[in-house]
């Protein structure tokens, strides 16, 4: 068995950073549901554009990529990929999405520092095996969230809804201390 190497400089020095990560990223994607939330159940899944048609299936898309990213690493249990047409409603998919939340910060907040170098090896369908460090696979599964979320925002646009800011640093300024 050939395992390619996928690793590269660590880019979270932490299991603190990684949960403060994962801590603006759900307050993120709470600000984006909210928007969601308004829409009309034919806009959620009407073919509006961009890499998976709609906002429901980009939206089904990043849960099952933050989910299945977990499942590689040691968390929560995924099972096959989900499939859009089981999340026929926000409701559904934001029930679904507060499941997941918990299974990641349970995961998160049982992380050690020592456990972010855990090697764990997995591939992309039956293509071939590479290994990476789970700080970096976690670290991967909330940028690819965010990178999502963008497109997201575009299509709520699209749709005639703003979503508003939800940039890092309007996280860092609502959640100052002192």
């Amino acid at each position: 068995m050939c395992v390619r190497s996928l690793l590269y400089d660590d880019y979270v020095t932490s299991a603190g950073d990684l949960r403060e990560l994962f801590d603006y990223y759900y307050w993120a994607n709470g600000q984006l549901l909210d928007v969601v939330a308004q829409l009309t159940p034919e806009q959620f899944t009407e073919p509006v554009g961009g890499s998976y048609g709609s906002v429901r299936n980009t939206l089904v898309h990043i849960l099952s990529a933050e989910w299945g990213w977990l499942d590689r690493c040691g968390g929560a249990k995924r099972g096959r990929a989900l499939v859009a047409t089981d999340y026929p409603t926000v409701t559904v998919l934001v029930d679904r999405w507060r499941q997941v939340e918990s299974y990641v910060r349970e995961f998160l907040s049982q992380l050690k520092d020592e456990d972010l170098d855990r090697i764990v090896e997995f591939s992309f369908g039956s293509g071939p095996k590479h290994a990476m460090p789970v700080g970096n696979l976690m670290h991967h599964a909330a940028i690819h969230g965010i990178h999502h979320r963008g497109q997201v925002s575009l299509l709520l646009r699209t749709l005639g809804y703003v979503p508003g800011n939800f940039d890092i640093l309007m996280y860092y300024g609502r959640h100052q201390i002192g």
